[in-house]
Order: structure tokens, then C-alpha cells, then sequence
């Protein structure tokens, strides 16, 4: 299963709700692999802008400091080749045509799940970047950079932090049997407090958001009683 490395995405996060911020959007963009930094007005994120580069900016509609359509064209202006997903608690068509008009790649009614926002981003990023449309491929691949999982019809299934550790261990042995002990020392920052019963719920939730989004099965091979074996080629028993 060939990998496709690369750094991770940067994203400089704009919401003004403390909580949603850092318990619910950063720590969940992290957790899809994305580097991401969080301010909550309009003038920390220029002052951001200014200093550091960022891939994508994740900003909300409704802010203390400024008018989130204002801010979008702002930033379009200081940062012309920059992805900007635009959040709202309004989902009327006026508001979300007036978003993308005004500078938005993408607009995205809340509560977004950060499932949905990740995707979001990785779209937004790879068409801004034109030439990186994935090359059709008879196998499966691991876009580490992205932390995405990329089907051989091209399709991307973003990964959560547990999801890239569990596939990149299984990868790293292709066609051969990973224990379950093993992939419980690949994915647990501490091995004593994971229950080892979670690697079949992981590995079951994402055969399912695989199938999903990429309308064929996953290629990983269930050996009972002793572990999994990942291929990078359909599997008639996948």
C-alpha cells in the first residue's frame, strides 16, 4: 500500500465560542491530522496572517469584532491562494450564496461534525492545488500528509488519529497477519488503559465510512481469534 507523504495541512481557526473552539473544533481538526491554531476575534487572525502561513482558514459567520462575510473578503485579499470554509449557525441560500461570493471555498452550516468539516478542508486544499488530484491507482493508498485513505477509483477518506495509526501498522506488514495485541500497541497512548475490545470498533467504523464514501469495501481480512491482515487489492473476504 504505497504512501504519499507530505506535511500536514496548517489551519488557523476563527470561532468566538470558547467551548465549541477548543473542546470540540481544534482538538477534532488535530485528531484528522490537520495542524490548527485558534483565535477568537477578527483582529487576532489578521495578526496571525501577518506573521505565519496557514493552508485553509476555518471561520465563523457571527463574530464580536467584525462581520464574518467582511472577514472572509479580508482575508482573500491578504492571502489570495488560502482555503476558507466559512461556518454558520444561519443555513438560509441568501447567506451562503453572499459567503461564497465574497471569498468562501466552502460554507458549512452549524454544528458541522468534524468528520464532515476535515473532508471539507481536504477538498477545499486539494483544488486549490490543482494538480494534485489523486492518480487512479488498481491499489490502495495512505496519503500520510492529508491523513487520508485514497480508494484505486481516486476517493479520499479522511482518518481520524487512531484510524492512521491502525492502518499504517497494518500497511507496514502488507499481507500479513497483525496480531490484535500488536495493533493495540500501535494505536494506544497508553496500553494499560485501552480496552483491546475497541480495535474491532474502530476497525468496524471505518470499513463502514470506507464503504460510504468510497462505495467499495475496504481490503482487510479478518483472521478469527487472531488479528487482521491488510492487502492494497480487493479481497474477496474483505
Amino acid at each position: 500500500m504505497p504512501t504519499n507523504p507530505r506535511p500536514a495541512s496548517s489551519v488557523l481557526l476563527l470561532e468566538d465560542d470558547a467551548e465549541l473552539r477548543e473542546d470540540v473544533l481544534l482538538p477534532g481538526l488535530a485528531d484528522y491530522g490537520f495542524s490548527v491554531v485558534g483565535v477568537d476575534t477578527a483582529a487576532a487572525l489578521y495578526d496571525m496572517l501577518r506573521n505565519q502561513g496557514f493552508d485553509a482558514v476555518v471561520l465563523d459567520v457571527g463574530l464580536p469584532d467584525a462581520d464574518g462575510f467582511s472577514v472572509a473578503q479580508a482575508v482573500r485579499a491578504m492571502v489570495p491562494g488560502i482555503g476558507i470554509v466559512m461556518l454558520t449557525g444561519q443555513g438560509n441560500v441568501a447567506d451562503q450564496v453572499r459567503g461564497l461570493n465574497q471569498g468562501a471555498d466552502a460554507y458549512l452550516v452549524k454544528p458541522a461534525q468534524v468528520e464532515v468539516l476535515a473532508a471539507t478542508l481536504h477538498s477545499v486544499l486539494r483544488r486549490l492545488r490543482g494538480s494534485e488530484k489523486p492518480k487512479l491507482d488498481p491499489r490502495w493508498q495512505i496519503d500520510t500528509g492529508q491523513w487520508c485513505l485514497v480508494s484505486p477509483q481516486g476517493r479520499s477518506v479522511p482518518l481520524t488519529k487512531t484510524e492512521q495509526r491502525l492502518i499504517t501498522r497494518l500497511a507496514g506488514t502488507l499481507g500479513q497477519l497483525v496480531t490484535r495485541d500488536e495493533l493495540v500497541l500501535a494505536v494506544a497512548d497508553n496500553v494499560h488503559e485501552f480496552d483491546p475490545h475497541r480495535i474491532e470498533m474502530v476497525i468496524h467504523r471505518l470499513r463502514r465510512k470506507v464503504l460510504s464514501r468510497c462505495g467499495e469495501a475496504l481490503p482487510l481480512v479478518a483472521v478469527h481469534g487472531q488479528g487482521y491482515v491488510l492487502h492494497d487489492e480487493p479481497q474477496p473476504d474483505a
